[in-house]
């Protein structure tokens, strides 16, 4: 039986638009963005950033020296921040009703601290909470030294949390992730950036 629900974030809980954020990384100076970032996983300076191996602050400076000019921590977040589309009440109403239903709900999430500046904030949901309110727990990517679709992720979140990989589904819109995902055992759930996933979750959890 399911007692736990991992998500994802972006292209879960909100919907990515990859072109509005390269679109926002041109506006600030940087013109190869379309080559530097990707929707499930990033490279080079933009990966170390999600994997923790560099701070906001060296990713801004090295930022800056890309672009010529100097940029401002409102200015990467600015960019980062393209990728939410939209953030579905629905979503978010589900979230509510699967804990209220006994679920432990829990986040792992290949992101950074300017994101996590915006989801961690009172603007996230336009209701005054942040992104914790809706979550037992918060796994993220920069925190956890190491990006998804490494499956030290996932083992660190099961034994932080003392869960079975047989009592937990994992719903996140990338394949390989979720492929990893079942090979350690856990049920799998992934439905496509911005689909509708509050209803068939439930044929999922039966």
């Amino acid at each position: 039986m399911i007692k736990n629900i991992i998500f994802d974030l972006g292209g879960v809980i909100f919907t990515i638009d990859e072109k509005q954020a390269i679109r926002r990384f041109n506006e600030i100076g940087l013109k190869n963005a379309k080559d530097r970032l990707d929707p499930y996983r990033q490279s080079g300076y933009f990966g170390k950033l999600e994997s923790g191996e560099i701070s906001a602050e060296e990713f801004r400076r090295k930022l800056s020296e890309d672009i010529g000019h100097t940029v401002t921590f409102e200015d990467c977040r600015y960019a980062w921040t393209g990728y939410v589309k939209e953030l579905p009440q629905t979503n978010l109403d589900k979230l509510i009703t699967l804990h209220q239903e006994g679920y432990r709900i829990l986040l792992l999430s290949n992101t950074n601290p300017f994101m996590m500046s915006w989801a961690e904030s009172n603007d996230f949901d336009h209701h005054g909470h942040p992104l914790s309110f809706y979550f037992d727990a918060t796994y993220k990517s920069y925190q956890l030294k190491t990006m998804k679709p490494d499956k030290s992720c996932f083992l660190y979140l099961l034994d932080h949390e003392g869960i079975t990989p047989e009592e937990t589904l994992f719903v996140d819109d990338g394949p390989g992730n979720v492929a990893v995902a079942s090979k350690l055992g856990l049920h799998t759930y992934c439905p496509a950036n911005g689909t509708d996933w509050t209803k068939r979750i439930d044929d999922y959890l039966k």
